[in-house]
């Protein structure tokens, strides 16, 4: 077993004596959104998530969102300011990295270049003082199921960014730790290798009994990796859920312009109510959202008010009639082509079939297009959550 519990977690990076001297000199300049208090800086807060045993979480997010900081204090690379850590139900707060019993896979592979493969793999091991045949039994099943054999007698420097990254893999799991945490391991490598190790780590999640937290700000990985994702900003955690229920129903504009590749288009539109139905007007074009859609917004009591729009550029239509623009650039994609276009001010994107069709519009082009009432999403201006949820 090994569940993971993280209960109200929080992350303050004191001032120093100096940085406090000088905030009482001069006026102070925010740099970043995170929280700054007469602590310090608050880099993760209220963090509050259960991972079950053998759940593959991945914590996503852009930079300096405070995902990798969340990952240290569960390795106990970082101290944990406040709220608690358990793991199988044993707080962790106070307990030696080495005693956690984690293992962690770094972004820059962190192997030793003077000792071969094999050596890089049983290292852990040696250090247990387990006996020889064991540690042989485990370093080659891991080589085995990493497709690592051939290379055990190398050094690292006579590898590939792939194959290095394979080995700090294999050198975690042969200590087969409760859990498996992943720093960005991916992010070194270049667009086709990291499709193949995508495919790996789905490979490997499958035979070994562990529990994975990986973190990364490819929102690609998330979705493809993850059983649930939990997607940070600023610190805070702003939705968790699986890969579908986040690319379907994102909880703000955060996370709706994040999560899907590419990003979601924007309008400024009206939302308008007439009795139970809900209809959604961009640029003087109507289009009644689903009862499906409407059955939440009346839930929630919404009534009719500004909003901001939000559809997938691969849930666009092009159209006789609708929103009428001027296509400023046509990426051609083989299958697909995406059109750039600017609603108002907003940059677009929609994306067509050019096999469906019959000319595909070029640069200058006047287009129309429309979209179904069902993959419309509604955010508040006020608060920008999604007014559905």
């Amino acid at each position: 077993m090994a569940e993971v519990k993280l209960v109200n977690i929080k992350k303050v990076y004191p001032h120093s004596e100096e940085k406090k001297k000088s905030k009482k000199k001069d006026a102070p300049q925010k740099k970043t959104n995170l929280q700054i208090t007469a602590e310090g800086v608050v880099a993760v807060q209220e963090f509050n998530l259960d991972i079950a045993n053998k759940e593959f979480i991945v914590l996503v997010g852009p930079s300096g969102c405070g995902k990798s900081t969340t990952l240290r204090m569960v390795a106990g690379l970082e101290e944990i300011s406040g709220g608690e850590l358990y793991i199988d139900g044993e707080l962790m707060n106070a307990v030696a990295p080495k005693d956690r019993d984690i293992a962690m896979v770094f972004q820059n592979y962190a192997l030793y270049p003077h000792m071969s493969v094999y050596d890089n793999m049983a290292f852990s091991l040696k250090l247990k003082h387990l006996p020889k045949a064991e540690i042989d039994q485990k370093v080659r099943e891991a080589a085995e199921i990493l497709d690592i054999t051939e290379y055990l007698n190398r050094k690292p420097k006579a590898l590939s960014g792939g194959q290095r990254q394979r080995v700090a893999i294999g050198r975690a799991i042969v200590r087969a730790p409760k859990v498996m945490l992943m720093d960005e391991p991916l992010s070194n490598l270049d667009a086709k290798l990291r499709n193949e190790m995508r495919a790996e780590i789905i490979k490997l999640r499958e035979r070994i009994d562990t529990t994975f937290i990986y973190v990364t700000h490819d929102q690609t990985e998330a979705m493809t990796l993850g059983d649930r994702i939990v997607v940070m900003k600023d610190g805070y955690i702003q939705q968790i859920g699986t890969p579908q229920e986040v690319f379907n129903h994102p909880a703000n504009l955060f996370v709706a312009g994040f999560i899907g590749m590419p990003v979601m288009n924007f309008f400024d539109a009206e939302l308008i109510r007439e009795g139970d139905r809900f209809f959604v007007e961009p640029d003087g074009h109507r289009v009644e959202l689903s009862e499906e859609k409407a059955a939440r917004l009346k839930a929630n009591g919404v009534q009719s008010q500004a909003v901001t729009l939000g559809v997938r550029p691969d849930h666009t239509d092009l159209t006789e009639e609708g929103i009428s623009c001027k296509v400023d650039v046509t990426e051609l994609m083989g299958a697909s082509a995406h059109l750039h276009a600017n609603v108002d001010g907003r940059d677009m994107i929609l994306i067509v079939s050019t096999q469906d069709t019959k000319k595909i519009p070029m640069r200058g082009d006047e287009i129309h297009f429309s979209f179904d009432g069902d993959v419309a999403h509604v955010f508040s201006k006020e608060d920008e959550h999604n007014l559905e949820w």
